[in-house]
């Protein structure tokens, strides 16, 4: 496999996942419109950035080990649809988490054939 074709895969969950992030990040901002008190924002602020916050703890565990990172994004996909009760728009959250588990499954599987010389 060319190298440039190896680093697509070595970064392309990594700043995916890093999209995602800030993405999901954007849904906590509807917390300054609702007239709170700044503590009350303060709190209501990091009460809806705490699905970032997991997605981050996955990417940086992700980032060393990439199988056991894969396995979080998949537990982070079925969290989300059991606490959505698996509605029909739900998947627009879930399913970019599984597809970040399978990139990061695909680079993991890369660096291993690339380390065993397959």
């Amino acid at each position: 496999m060319k190298h440039n074709t190896k680093q697509l895969i070595y970064w392309l969950p990594r700043v995916l996942s890093i999209a995602f992030a800030l993405f999901i990040s954007i849904f906590a901002l509807d917390v300054f419109g609702e007239g709170y008190s700044f503590w009350e924002t303060v709190l209501a602020l990091l009460m809806h950035l705490i699905p970032t916050f997991l997605v981050l703890i996955a990417l940086v565990i992700a980032w060393r080990w990439e199988r056991v990172g894969s396995l979080l994004f998949v537990v982070l996909a079925g969290l989300y649809l059991s606490v959505s009760r698996a509605e029909s728009w739900s998947w627009i959250i879930a399913g970019p988490l599984l597809v970040l588990a399978v990139l990061f499954l695909f680079d993991w599987r890369v660096r291993t054939q690339a380390q065993t010389g397959l």
